[in-house]
């Protein structure tokens, strides 16, 4: 039985689906969309402008085999299903802006390219508790802000502003422009974690577990941490290592006032 519209979102760990002309709407609301799944043979003006509107607002779309969009519903999708994020996203330059304005240091925990839901709730949560402003993550090769991630987040990803950029050197270029330094966090960092300056305007980077940060990420890092360990196992969780390095960013700054 083919599931409906509810069930195969919260399967698929999101809020829900847009469906047929739904999507077009969404797109026009400017609804909070993860990616859109067009029909492969689908044209017209109406195709067309949904796949303008996703462009104009960066958002990933696939083309596929109308068989795959039947399986993925039973409504009629008239060729075209989005798939609906309940997180918000937010504006980076808001973010940073609005902290400034309210005489905070702004903390943002950029991540690149961690894939795994549980690990993303997890690191939101660290976030919420040790008073970063936002995550900044790319809109591609990132785990899905949905439900799964919500419940792991224990609700922060509600309250905490996900900022999300096509690529993510460019957020941190963004970030930079407004004071804020770029801190990777790296097994290839020569300065021990404790030993950082982390009290000042502050992007911290952490990475996925398999391949770490990227290089383009590290060539453009202004500082290259690592955290001092001292078993045989040579890496932290990622969501482990982001609440360890929120924690003494934290307790820095709370020291230096």
């Amino acid at each position: 039985m083919v599931p409906e519209r509810g069930e195969l979102a919260e399967r698929a760990g999101i809020s829900e689906l847009g469906v047929g002309w739904e999507s077009w709407g969404a797109l026009k609301a400017g609804k909070n969309i993860e990616k859109l799944l067009i029909r492969r043979e689908a044209g017209g003006d109406g195709i067309r402008e949904i796949r303008q509107l996703a462009m104009d607002r960066e958002i990933p779309w696939q083309p596929v085999p109308v068989e795959k969009l039947d399986r993925l519903t039973k409504i009629e999708h008239q060729g075209v299903i989005a798939f609906l994020s309940q997180v918000e996203e937010q504006d980076l330059n808001e973010v940073i802006t609005m902290a400034y304005e309210r005489g905070e240091v702004p903390l943002i925990l950029a991540l690149d390219s961690v894939t795994d839901v549980r690990n993303m709730g997890a690191i939101a949560r660290s976030a919420e508790c040790f008073g970063a402003h936002a995550l900044l993550v790319p809109k591609m090769g990132t785990a899905r802000l949905g439900p799964d991630a919500v419940k792991s987040s224990a609700g922060a990803l509600l309250r905490k502003p996900v900022c999300r950029v096509t690529r993510l050197t460019d957020g941190l270029k963004l970030a930079r422009d407004h004071g804020l330094r770029i801190v990777a966090c790296t097994e290839k960092g020569t300065t021990l974690l404790d030993a950082a300056e982390l009290d000042g305007p502050l992007v911290i980077v952490m990475g996925a577990e398999d391949e770490g940060i990227s290089d383009a990420v590290i060539r453009i890092a202004d500082e290259l941490v690592r955290i001092p360990m001292a078993g045989s196992i040579g890496s932290l969780n990622v969501s482990v290592a982001s609440g360890i390095v929120l924690h003494s960013t934290l307790v820095q700054r709370t020291t230096k006032g």
